[in-house]
């Protein structure tokens, strides 16, 4: 893909990330049909935290596109490689994560992920932006350019620690309010909640393998040595 194409595709992505959060940032605690944004309020789902994480990865990559264009070689190869990282080990995991785990368990039984009660106050079109739109979009960013992974130690010791990070803040919620982030978690006992966690780091880090075979079959070897700069 062009670089001047690739900045357009970029911003555009951009932008509609910041517009689905901005989107999901008016849903207002008092209107809530439950307890759902008490404490934490939305940034304690990991949905929506997905949704800033991935305009803050596309703002970086429209950046890149940028400096590419303007041929500004020094700062584009740092800006470039923290892309790559933060595609490598969240944007495109924490994505697919989300995508995978929410309709699995909202076919199963929507109650324990998405409460009937959330349809009065968060319209169809936003639950498919937070939940369904993530994944075409991360692998469409897979095809659309090259992605230099860590090595594979580095890589998955960063997505541990975030995902360590995340579950910390999900008991830190239980123990000030008592209540669990997520409905499912109080049909767990402390066994089968550890299982539930250990389980989920386990899918994580297959994802982070998918995605770093995806890279390595659409674009080649060359693309874990370096990152292309500036054609």
């Amino acid at each position: 893909m062009a670089i001047a194409t690739l900045a357009l595709y970029h911003s555009l992505v951009f932008v509609w990330y910041i517009f689905v959060t901005y989107s999901i940032s008016l849903v207002r605690a008092e209107d809530r049909p439950s307890e759902v944004f008490l404490y934490g309020r939305q940034w304690k789902y990991l949905t929506v935290l997905n949704l800033v994480l991935q305009a803050v990865f596309y703002g970086i990559s429209f950046l890149a596109d940028v400096l590419r264009l303007i041929k500004k070689l020094p700062s584009v190869k740092y800006i470039i490689s923290c892309r790559d990282l933060l595609f490598s080990v969240l944007a495109f995991p924490v994505s697919t994560f989300v995508f995978m785990s929410f309709w699995v368990l909202y076919t199963y039984n929507r109650e324990l992920v998405y409460p009937k009660s959330l349809d009065g106050i968060i319209p169809m079109w936003l639950n498919h932006a937070m939940h369904t739109v993530v994944l075409p979009l991360a692998l469409l960013e897979i095809f659309a350019t090259p992605h230099r992974y860590p090595p594979k130690k580095k890589g998955l010791i960063l997505l541990g620690f975030v995902s360590v990070a995340y579950l910390s803040w999900v008991l830190w919620i239980y123990s000030v309010t008592g209540e669990w982030v997520y409905p499912l978690f109080t049909f767990f006992s402390p066994v089968g909640l550890a299982a539930f966690f250990c389980s989920s780091i386990v899918l994580i880090v297959w994802i982070y393998n998918t995605g770093e075979f995806l890279n390595r079959m659409i674009w080649g070897q060359f693309t874990f040595c370096f990152s292309p700069v500036v054609k």
